[in-house]
């Protein structure tokens, strides 16, 4: 396997391409948890993305992270994403066959976003406790959600904004609400992090990836 970072960490599998995953990463960067979840998925047999939408830079304290989102020039990063997209895509192994994105926090709202602007390129969406508003008719993907017990970023009401539209849309999606859990969950690293609900959470999007991007089943033995 190799990786680099810099404008993003890209990660193929060692026995060569396969299914490609874009991995949209939280409002505190391209960090540590990002790039170890880029490599676990290309230990399962994915080709991963993950490009860098902080500009280089990694938050550890909340306030500052949330100041430089607000600051971000939204523009230049959907720019980055389908860009990304089309740079992922050369590198699969089925350079036809429709991406996966998972994303988190911040991350999850570009990877809604981009399913329903991008919709015959992405087949497959996961996100964790990120919401987005834009309509999502049009869109082709199936949707598993994440969501947090305690949130005090996205609100219920947000949670089920969004559900509405997927469902308005006619779309397949699933809500997973983790009891006992905060925003960040997820996220090893994260001051809310929670390891045993992460695993459950990792596992259904694992299988959820493996079901919907058609990993070889010599591959998908190997998730979780």
């Amino acid at each position: 396997m190799s990786g680099s970072a810099g404008q993003g960490y890209f990660i193929s599998p060692e026995g060569g391409p396969g299914p490609g995953v874009l991995l949209l990463h939280s409002f505190w960067g391209l960090n540590r948890h990002t790039k170890d979840t880029a490599n676990r998925l290309a230990d399962s047999g994915f080709t991963v993305l993950a490009p860098d939408l902080a500009d280089g830079e990694v938050y550890t304290k909340n306030d500052e992270a949330m100041a430089a989102l607000a600051e971000m020039d939204v523009n230049v990063n959907a720019s980055l994403v389908q860009s990304s997209l089309g740079i992922l895509r050369r590198a699969s192994r089925d350079k036809t066959a429709p991406i996966g994105v998972l994303g988190y926090g911040s991350g999850a709202s570009w990877a809604l976003w981009l399913s329903a602007r991008l919709t015959e390129e992405i087949s497959t969406v996961v996100t964790y406790y990120g919401t987005q508003s834009i309509p999502m008719e049009g869109s082709t993907a199936s949707y598993l959600a994440h969501w947090a017990e305690e949130d005090d970023i996205v609100s219920d009401l947000e949670v089920a904004d969004l559900g509405l539209s997927l469902s308005m849309a006619g779309l397949d999606f699933k809500f997973e609400h983790h009891d006992g859990t905060a925003h960040g969950f997820a996220e090893e690293g994260h001051a809310s992090y929670d390891g045993q609900a992460e695993a459950v959470a990792w596992r259904k999007t694992a299988e959820f990836l493996a079901e919907h991007l058609r990993l070889r089943s010599s591959e998908a033995n190997e998730l979780g």
